[in-house]
């Protein structure tokens, strides 16, 4: 069993991260999968993507007590049809990451520092925001940019977000682990402010808001 990390923080919320170290025969009988979404994953050819979400399943049974059916929003949006908990989910290849709070909205996202995130410069930062990148951690720093957006949008759970434009992330200087501020941008001028967390491990980039 690789349950990695699962903490409860102050704000009540819930994180937890599981390492897929396992066949994926072995998370089938981890998991405990219901048949309709067993037969829905069945589908799916990549098996790297198999394994990803029986590993979310694995997680979320070792999270609850009975058993918890996941679904989606049109949207894409993850809710569990027997819970009152608000969720958000995140994978890699490596790594599955999941966020629950009984009564706030969340979002959470992961990303492995392998990936290149230069293009993230281009398609997701503003001007201001691409001023502020430190050269000396600049992959790890974007890889941080990205997720917390991405953590953002999964939040607010509208369509054709612009991230360059609708989500900014004030100025900060990437460390192991941080906290951040964000605004967005609604398409009518309204403006929300968030506060985030954020966490390097395992050459992985975790980010995740709660309210």
């Amino acid at each position: 069993m690789a349950l990695y990390l699962k903490e409860k923080l102050e704000n009540e919320a819930t994180i937890a991260v599981w390492q897929i170290t396992e066949t994926e025969e072995e998370l089938v009988n981890l998991s405990a999968t219901p048949a309709d979404e067993m037969e829905e994953i069945s589908f799916i050819r990549s098996e790297a993507l198999r394994k990803q979400k029986l590993a979310v399943r694995a997680l979320l049974n070792e999270l609850f007590e009975d058993k918890v059916y996941l679904s989606h929003h049109d949207n894409g949006k993850p809710y569990l049809e027997n819970m009152v908990t608000n969720i958000s989910i995140t994978h890699t290849k490596d790594f599955v990451a999941v966020i629950l709070h009984d009564e706030e909205d969340v979002g959470i996202d992961m990303e492995s520092l392998d990936r290149d995130f230069s293009a993230v410069e281009k398609k997701a930062l503003s001007e201001d925001e691409i001023e502020d990148i430190d050269d000396d951690r600049k992959n790890e720093q974007l890889a941080i940019y990205w997720c917390a957006k991405e953590a953002i949008f999964k939040r607010v759970s509208v369509y054709n977000v612009n991230f360059s434009e609708q989500i900014e992330v004030e100025r900060f200087h990437p460390r192991g682990e941080g906290e951040l501020e964000a605004t967005f941008i609604h398409k009518d001028g309204y403006e929300e402010e968030f506060d985030l967390s954020y966490m390097v491990f395992a050459g992985h980039v975790l980010v995740w808001v709660v309210g």
